[in-house]
């Protein structure tokens, strides 16, 4: 009896220490128990976020050929049911189309993903501006609808992008998506000779929003056929991002905006006191005073109605940038410029936020040049430097639910770092490059109890450490690490 109390008093204090109910991380020894998830002989490519789905029964991944993800040339969407190891493909692209970059709702069973062109052609083949995003629901491929409308004929469509949308990601309620956005119809001008170019802005990739086009007839953005590539969405789509071609040195203008994220489940509370319901933190490319260019945080307050016109039109152009709402508000973050090491830093990664939106996390180097984990409040845009650690954060990185500990990779391991704290704790051994986990996913469960990450196993199941003297092939597979407590 004594020992089954023991041991009832012990799960209750786990489930306290990572749901947030009570006790504190430092009065427990913290470790991970790693287990391989998916075993087939091709790669799982994890999205940086969002990819339990929201019961924390499944993981979703594609199927892209290469270790990174970075050539697009997947076919299928799949997802794995964590308890059972149950593997179930969820879409299968047609007409030499692909398929990647999944993410799930994190209120219902709702997955969105990117979607290459069909039949791809000389001049419409896949690109940053050749995409879209596209929704599904249950896992059922017949509910596959277009997310972001198209239209890149004049007089194009309010509420219809002119080029593609990537890495798509639901909002706290799962109501709105955000996505990073190219312009197909200034791209084109961009690769005129400069002769025949006519006065224009650039292309640059933005940060973009969808929402339900509940005020359109038939809940669409109905598109005209002028082009065989222009078609319908269920969302409106606008472009919430501010840019210009050539920022002046030391302004806070930036010529790009990209790796975006939701600030907070509900937003967070501004200085006045008053709560900000929806707002994306994203990397903003600076010119420093100095001349060069890096990455500082913004943020745009986003106003609760997205369709009404501010200062040029939503759907822009010919020759100019789509243009955001009336009532986006963005502004700067970070001023590091005269930092030794100025701007966000270390591997690609996402800007995330802590569920309670106070504080946006990224990476930047510090005086000795180590990356390390950073915060900034979007409220009052104070900086702190969260981690003091010796060896690099290697990844990109998720905040626990509770907000507690943040997930990511650092010297071969799968780690988590005390958010109070800035205490970094190893809950797997140290692989060697060949073995380590890859630095594009680190992910939190829903519940906090699991990371979600991949590292390469040699073909056969043999683990890269057991097969070092062979020639064998690796291919990524997904692994989750079990938070515990000794």
């Amino acid at each position: 009896m004594h020992d089954v109390l023991l041991q009832l008093l012990a799960t209750m204090v786990l489930a306290a220490t990572f749901l947030g109910l009570s006790a504190c991380a430092n009065d427990l020894d913290l470790h991970g128990v790693e287990r391989q998830v998916t075993s087939d002989a091709y790669n799982h490519i994890l999205t940086n976020v969002n990819v339990w789905s929201h019961d924390g029964k499944w993981i979703y991944y594609d199927v892209r050929s290469d270790t990174a993800g970075s050539l697009f040339d997947g076919t299928r969407i799949e997802r794995i049911a964590v308890a059972s190891g149950n593997v179930e493909t969820i879409y299968e692209s047609q007409r030499a189309a692909c398929v990647g970059v999944v993410t799930a709702s994190p209120v219902a069973d709702r997955i969105v993903f990117i979607h290459g062109p069909e039949d791809p052609s000389m001049d419409w083949s896949y690109s940053a501006c050749h995409r879209r995003g596209v929704i599904m629901d249950d896992g059922a491929s017949n509910t596959l609808v277009n997310m972001d409308a198209r239209d890149i004929t004049p007089p194009f469509t309010p509420g219809a992008l002119r080029g593609g949308s990537h890495v798509h990601t639901f909002s706290g309620d799962g109501k709105w998506i955000a996505f990073t956005y190219e312009d197909h119809v200034l791209a084109v001008l961009d690769a005129l000779n400069v002769q025949e170019q006519p006065t224009h802005e650039h292309n640059s990739r933005q940060i973009g929003v969808s929402v339900p086009a509940v005020s359109r007839p038939n809940n669409r953005v109905i598109v005209g056929n002028s082009n065989p590539r222009n078609h319908d969405g269920s969302h409106f789509s606008v472009v919430v991002s501010s840019t210009v071609d050539d920022p002046s040195p030391g302004s806070d203008q930036i010529c790009r905006a990209c790796e975006d994220a939701w600030i907070g489940s509900a937003g967070y509370l501004r200085a006045d006191g008053e709560r900000q319901r929806r707002a994306i933190a994203f990397q903003g490319e600076v010119v420093g005073p100095d001349g060069r260019h890096f990455n500082e945080v913004y943020l745009l307050d986003l106003p609760d109605d997205l369709t009404r016109v501010g200062d040029g039109p939503l759907e822009g152009t010919s020759t100019t940038r789509p243009r955001p709402p009336l009532g986006v508000v963005q502004r700067r973050l970070t001023f590091t410029a005269d930092h030794k090491y100025p701007g966000i830093q270390g591997p690609r990664h996402w800007l995330r936020s802590s569920p309670d939106g106070a504080r946006i996390a990224f990476l930047m180097r510090d005086d000795v040049g180590v990356v390390q984990l950073w915060t900034v409040s979007p409220s009052s845009g104070q900086l702190t430097q969260m981690t003091r650690n010796s060896q690099d954060i290697a990844s990109a990185f998720t905040w626990s639910p509770n907000g507690k500990w943040i997930a990511h990779v650092m010297d071969g391991s799968v780690c988590v770092t005390n958010t109070s704290t800035g205490e970094t704790i190893r809950l797997t051994k140290a692989f060697a490059d060949a073995e380590a986990p890859r630095p594009e996913a680190c992910v939190f469960s829903p519940d906090g109890s699991h990371v979600a990450y991949v590292r390469p196993v040699a073909i056969g199941g043999i683990t890269v450490d057991h097969a070092a003297t062979s020639d064998q092939p690796t291919r990524n597979q997904i692994f989750i690490c079990t938070l515990n407590a000794r």
